[in-house]
């Protein structure tokens, strides 16, 4: 098998509600998609939302990338394609899930092969805030199945400290919840916040000070009375083992476009559950594509709500055949292999360049 064509491209996605986190209001995706064609027709694809400011990355740097490498994969083995891309992953590790995920799909990673229905679980954010509003809100995301809800804060201590403890109330033990904080908070915002939760119901404390302020983060996770999750600080392996040796952290998540390929996020997982941690995954900030590679690789190493939820927040989601989602999970099924709509593809694609051996 050898490469013989790849498209990239940039697609312009609505959600049907603003997904709302600190310091930004999304109100489309922008991905960056790769399609990957072989000499016999075999199909594979990846996408990736490169946001500006969760990490060292950058949007246009990344599509450099992307259409500097692509060239060059045409006409090599997926093998080959992979060593060819490893070195970019330190520096354009987004950009690089889009490439990896296209080649584990066109290659038929055995991740992808679900040997019996599995269902794997997913959380939901919460986005109202008025009282009335909110109240609704929570009925409607029990009623659909959902155990484990996300609650945003990081905009002012006091305020997400009564919101949380209304939604505690109205939850009445129904639902978990985790707070994300998206680096927020500054060293003392996360600190008082931290120390004044009631721990009953909240699951943990995710990400309270910038990703590179180690040390702001470790005081939050010394006096937090929920175990802190480490998100937008964690990137490589030895930062899994940085966040092990904090008192206070519990928590681990990684996602695809951190680790760019299925095997690497695979690796990072258990690597976060032997060093004591608990793992947890999947990107809030995606298409259906990403989804469904995230759910199949959970299927086998996650115990506890995935956070691959981005396809539930699109107004049109991408794929021909819909990633099933019932009762509050994906529901993977033996045989489920789908494949983006071309149409679709087309109609919100808002840049467009393809490689070929022709």
């Amino acid at each position: 098998m050898s490469i013989h064509a790849v498209t990239v491209r940039v697609a312009r996605i609505p959600l049907h509600t603003p997904y709302k986190v600190s310091g930004t209001v999304f109100h489309h995706f922008e991905p960056i998609i790769v399609e990957m064609w072989d000499g016999d027709g075999r199909y594979g694809f990846g996408e990736a939302v490169i946001s500006e400011g969760y990490s060292h990355e950058t949007f246009d740097g990344g599509l450099r990338w992307c259409l500097d490498v692509a060239p060059r994969l045409v006409g090599k083995s997926p093998d080959d394609a992979r060593t060819l891309l490893e070195p970019g992953i330190a520096d354009y590790p987004t950009a690089a899930s889009t490439l990896f995920s296209a080649l584990d799909v066109l290659a038929g990673h055995p991740l992808l092969d679900v040997p019996d229905t599995t269902r794997v679980p997913l959380l939901d954010p919460v986005h109202a805030h008025e009282p009335g509003a909110l109240a609704e809100e929570l009925e409607a995301l029990i009623a659909r199945g959902f155990r484990t809800l996300k609650v945003k804060v990081g905009f002012d201590v006091e305020k997400d400290l009564e919101r949380v403890r209304r939604i505690r109330t109205l939850l009445a033990g129904r639902a978990e919840i985790r707070l994300d904080a998206n680096r927020g908070f500054t060293r003392e915002e996360g600190r008082r916040f931290a120390a004044a939760l009631e721990p009953k119901g909240i699951q943990l404390f995710e990400q309270p000070c910038a990703a590179e302020d180690w040390e702001s983060n470790a005081a939050v996770a010394r006096v937090s009375t929920v175990p802190v999750m480490m998100d937008e600080s964690i990137y490589g392996f030895e930062d899994i083992d940085r966040a092990a040796a904090m008192e206070g952290v519990g928590f681990v998540k990684l996602k695809l476009k951190k680790l760019a390929s299925m095997d690497r996020l695979r690796e990072g997982l258990e690597r976060i559950r032997a060093a004591g941690l608990t793992p947890v995954m999947g990107d809030g900030v995606a298409t259906d594509i990403c989804c469904w590679l995230e759910a199949c690789v959970a299927r086998v190493t996650l115990d506890n709500a995935g956070e691959m939820n981005g396809h539930l927040k699109l107004a049109e989601p991408l794929f021909t055949e819909p990633l099933p989602f019932a009762d509050g999970a994906i529901v993977l099924e033996p045989g489920y292999r789908p494949r983006p709509d071309p149409g679709k593809l087309e109609r919100m694609t808002t840049a467009k360049e393809r490689f070929s051996a022709v």
